[in-house]
């Protein structure tokens, strides 16, 4: 017979927002890895999406590839530096909510800025 044993794996988080906010990236990677946490992110390192040449198919899928991450992760982590939450950002969030996932923000939303 098969002994079953109980996973104490770490809790995942994936980090939702702007990647002009690639250094607040870094630093919640970092913070989060120190408390033992898997993280999940953006895979790019840009201050913006101009900066990256992407087509709008490009932004098309990964917009889907994070979502594929929201969908294994246990908490999203929202980084809305200054309260930004753009279009992508603002769908990252909303389909986490429906997919039932808690969703945490670095600040207390107030308003929601356009792209």
């Amino acid at each position: 017979m098969k002994e079953c044993f109980e996973i104490n794996r770490p809790e995942i988080v994936c980090l939702c927002g702007s990647t002009r906010f690639y250094k607040t990236f870094d630093e919640w990677n970092f913070n989060f890895t120190l408390q033992r946490k898997i993280v999940l992110s953006i895979g790019c390192n840009t201050k913006s999406d101009e900066g990256l040449n992407l087509t709008d198919e490009d932004k098309i899928r990964l917009d889907e590839l994070h979502k594929r991450k929201i969908e294994l992760c246990d908490t999203v982590f929202v980084l809305n530096v200054d309260n930004y939450i753009g279009d992508s950002t603002r769908s990252e969030i909303e389909y986490a909510e429906r997919i039932g996932k808690p969703v945490y923000y670095l600040e207390t939303p107030c308003c929601i800025n356009e792209d």
